[in-house]
């Protein structure tokens, strides 16, 4: 039997046997499908339908729907404690989801704005309690400046959040620095003008 925990846009699948695609469950009999709230206790819904048409919506939290070994789909309830027991498992084992984390800098300068410089404990913490992160740190500039001046500052800026990343107490193994230039603006400009928002090194943590 498939089992497939859904946690609203964040889906979770425990496999016994084959492997379904959790996003649009097409359970087959004797599969599983569980709708389970996210950490912030948000709900969405997901609807289950079987290959012959049949259908059920789940909109609350520990909903599920089975389809028995006849090919029936029917509702089934799970209280927080059912779940808990039955589900922790396969929840605790699961990856942990990727974090996104954005720090600003000084024009024309791999310096980061104070505010920025503030956030780096805490981004290194949450970082360290991963079991295995991957974190990929890239560099960005504004508009002003040569391609060749933004490269060199972009990757300049990944570096200098590398290193403090580093000081702080994250394995430097689990860190990659790469610099964007001028091309990827989160706020696109004319050429030539400095918008802080472009000034950046954004933090992908998997």
């Amino acid at each position: 039997m498939t089992r497939f925990l859904i946690a609203t846009a964040v889906v979770a699948t425990m496999v016994c046997g084959c492997t379904q695609s959790p996003a649009r469950p097409v359970p087959k009999n004797g599969d599983l499908v569980v709708l389970l709230p996210k950490p912030n206790g948000h709900i969405g819904g997901v609807v289950v339908r079987t290959p012959d048409g049949k259908e059920i919506l789940l909109n609350q939290a520990y909903a599920g729907a089975r389809v028995d070994a006849a090919g029936n789909l029917e509702s089934v309830t799970y209280s927080a404690e059912q779940a808990k027991q039955e589900f922790d498992a396969a929840v605790t084992a699961l990856p942990e989801r990727p974090a996104i984390y954005t720090l600003y800098f000084v024009e024309g300068r791999s310096e980061m704005t104070a505010e920025s410089q503030a956030e780096i404990e805490r981004i290194s913490r949450e970082i360290a309690a991963r079991t295995y992160p991957d974190v990929m740190v890239i560099g960005h500039g504004d508009t002003t400046g040569t391609i060749q001046f933004n490269d060199q500052l972009s990757l300049q800026r990944a570096q200098r959040v590398r290193d403090a990343f580093v000081q702080a107490g994250v394995d430097p193994h689990h860190i990659e620095a790469i610099g964007r230039g001028k091309r990827e603006p989160a706020v696109p400009t004319s050429e030539g003008v400095s918008e802080p928002r472009n000034r950046r090194v954004e933090i992908n943590v998997r």
